[in-house]
């Protein structure tokens, strides 16, 4: 699962994300210094490992992980071919998600590719492309699915008929994300279509330093047209976590300390991202490891079993399980077991967030 960085040019995207990945991405001060798309694998900051590991004595901690995507800066027109086109479009359809990097800073010394600074009008040259590209995708596939439909196949009419629906949803300057549709197999032919506007977004507000905390007048405008759309604005300033990447840990806690701040902003980006993708952590942990393992949300425990190995999902005979509150109050797995607070779960328990499992399993 992976999460791709987009925003105009010179919004501080590279930035955000040499800061996330530390993979030292070229940033610089000119439209599409980003080309081919960089990709970086992060880590999810997890206090839940911290927990566990303060209980547990192990060899080592593996925390889960997610993608991010850095990718080329859009322009007006990109869905007709301006700036990088189609094969900006082309990166931003194989992600999962979109991390929006809304510029909401005043600074004469980086230039805007619109000459001022103005989020609403930024968000919405992208969203406009997007919806554009999606509607392309949407008339040449309606013009096959109507010649299909005529013989009478049930699945092609189905088909038409959800296309028909991301047509008038498109044609009313409207993403697909905001259509509801509650078939399960009508959202799946969506998903089979892979249009931009249906990914959810996640918007990054890059202002000034002195404005993480206290906002100003574009984020604000930004917070309440995200809203509107069931959406999250993050506060970020992109050169600060920059510099605190680059930071040895104890540094790091100064200059966070002289901000007034508890943890970098990046932490809580990565964990929007992670939920953004509808994920979740669940837990293993004795001497050899202990590990956070990704399900998506709403998974069972023989799915969860099966992220570690096919085996264990297909032999899946019960699950072992405890909470991290449970192992925080009892302080280890005997003491859990001796207060009645191990549960046995079966084929249908559907994971909650902070399940630590043992499986078992025969093949």
């Amino acid at each position: 699962m992976e999460a791709g960085i987009v925003g105009l040019p010179n919004v501080g995207k590279s930035t955000l994300f040499n800061a996330l990945t530390e993979a030292g991405a070229e940033a610089s001060n000119y439209p599409f210094c980003t080309i081919e798309p960089n990709v970086g694998i992060v880590n999810v900051p997890d206090p839940d490992l911290d927990v566990l590991r303060a209980h547990i004595e192990t060899e080592k901690v593996i925390p889960a992980t997610t993608k991010i995507v850095d990718i080329a800066g859009l322009v007006k027109g990109a869905s007709e071919g301006a700036g990088l086109g189609n094969k900006f479009l082309s990166h931003i359809r194989d992600v999962d998600a979109i991390l929006q990097v809304v510029r909401c800073f005043e600074d004469g010394d980086v230039t805007h590719v619109d000459g001022s600074v103005d989020a609403i009008r930024d968000v919405e040259t992208i969203e406009t492309e997007l919806m554009l590209a999606d509607l392309q995708v949407v008339e040449n596939s309606l013009q096959k699915a109507k010649k299909q439909s005529r013989t009478g196949d049930k699945q092609a009419q189905r088909y038409l008929a959800v296309l028909e629906k991301c047509y008038e949803c498109l044609s009313e300057g409207k993403p697909i994300r905001s259509m509801s549709i509650d078939d399960p197999e009508d959202r799946k032919l969506l998903r089979s279509l892979s249009l931009i506007s249906a990914k959810r977004v996640l918007y990054i507000a890059n202002v000034n330093e002195d404005e993480v905390e206290s906002g100003n007048a574009e984020m604000a405008k930004l917070q309440a047209y995200a809203a509107e759309r069931n959406s999250e604005v993050i506060p970020v300033c992109a050169k600060i976590e920059s510099e605190l990447s680059e930071l040895e840990p104890g540094e790091r806690q100064e200059m966070l300390e002289s901000l007034g701040m508890t943890e970098p902003v990046l932490n809580k980006i990565i964990r929007g991202v992670y939920h953004l993708l509808g994920l979740q952590s669940y837990y293993t942990a004795g001497p050899k490891e202990i590990r956070a393992w990704t399900v998506r949300q709403g998974s069972t425990a023989p799915q969860a079993a099966g992220v570690i190995h096919g085996d264990f999902e297909r032999g899946f005979i019960r699950a072992n399980i405890y909470s991290i509150a449970d192992l925080t109050a009892h302080k280890t797995e005997h003491a859990i077991k001796e207060a009645g607070k191990l549960r046995v779960e079966g084929k249908e328990y559907v994971m909650r967030p902070g399940d630590v499992c043992h499986f078992l399993f025969n093949v």
